[in-house]
């Protein structure tokens, strides 16, 4: 069932758990987490980042989308960390049912004019809307960006941003960062911060920058008001970590024989995941959608 965030994210704030929002970068990458997510019987966004979008292409968004119309659960197909109004109508019009506008490098009132304008728009054809405020750290230089330093969300921002945008989900900054961290630095999520901030907005929260952090951590967020959970190093790095153990031998050279021992890695760990926030066997818990959808 293809569907937007919202759907799935007001079901898991009525639950008390996260959604994982797996970031994918080809269609075979997309057809392991579908599988592992039907398996486990979880709502699943499949979440692109544009750069990812732009190694794939935008013409494999259609088939997404028809992946997801067969599938056995609710599914929301993602743009990740849009960084314009401009990105927001293209993704629309290629066919996304969820999308992230990312201005949270901006000022507090640059953020709130271009997030309103994007929740405008979005609104009017179904699409959900997910917008940052603070910023999420960098843990290393390769892949998404983020801040040298974290700002962290403050809960009387968070209601102000809320209430002037209409966001259907915001993405907090409470210690979290993109990519691997190196061994030396231990992550910590602020937990008191994030009761504040669920307690004042009321909304469901997201959170990105997911790897690495310990479990113990994610878990307990994702039972105090995390109800997105972005991940995209630990599947990457399974994966791939696979591929170059298939490829140690220098004969092996056929797409079936190399990828499925790197997609069942990657299905591991976003079992994994998949169990740790809670989402296993939530699939049945999510509305059909009702009302104008976007191209659903």
């Amino acid at each position: 069932m293809l569907t937007n965030g919202n759907v799935l994210l007001t079901a898991a704030h009525e639950g008390n758990y996260a959604v994982p929002a797996f970031n994918i970068s080809d269609y075979a990458m997309f057809n392991g987490i579908m599988e592992i997510s039907e398996a486990e019987q979880a709502p699943l966004i499949a979440a692109i980042h544009p750069d990812e979008l732009a190694h794939f292409g935008r013409d494999a968004v259609a088939a997404l989308r028809e992946r997801a119309h067969r599938s056995s659960i609710p599914v929301a197909i993602h743009w990740d960390h849009g960084g314009s109004y401009e990105q927001m109508l293209t993704a629309i019009q290629v066919g996304f049912t969820s999308v992230m506008i990312d201005r949270s490098m901006d000022s507090f009132e640059e953020n709130v004019r271009v997030t309103q304008k994007v929740v405008e728009t979005a609104h009017a054809v179904g699409v959900s809307v997910e917008a940052e405020l603070g910023t999420i750290g960098a843990a290393d230089s390769y892949g998404e960006a983020g801040a040298l330093e974290i700002i962290y969300t403050t809960p009387e921002e968070a209601v102000e941003f809320v209430r002037q945008t209409g966001v259907d989900s915001l993405a907090i900054a409470i210690g979290t960062s993109h990519g691997l961290f190196p061994p030396e630095v231990t992550p910590e999520i602020k937990i008191d911060l994030l009761r504040e901030i669920k307690e004042a907005v009321q909304i469901p929260l997201v959170l990105h920058g997911g790897s690495g952090n310990p479990d113990e951590e994610i878990g307990q967020a994702a039972k105090l008001g995390i109800n997105k959970i972005n991940i995209s190093s630990d599947i990457k790095v399974a994966y791939h970590e696979e591929m170059r153990a298939v490829l140690a031998d220098p004969k092996v050279r056929e797409p079936n024989v190399i990828q499925p021992r790197c997609i069942e890695a990657m299905k591991q760990v976003a079992a994994h995941k998949i169990r740790l926030f809670g989402a296993d066997g939530r699939a049945s818990g999510v509305p059909a959608i009702s009302g104008v959808q976007a191209r659903v």
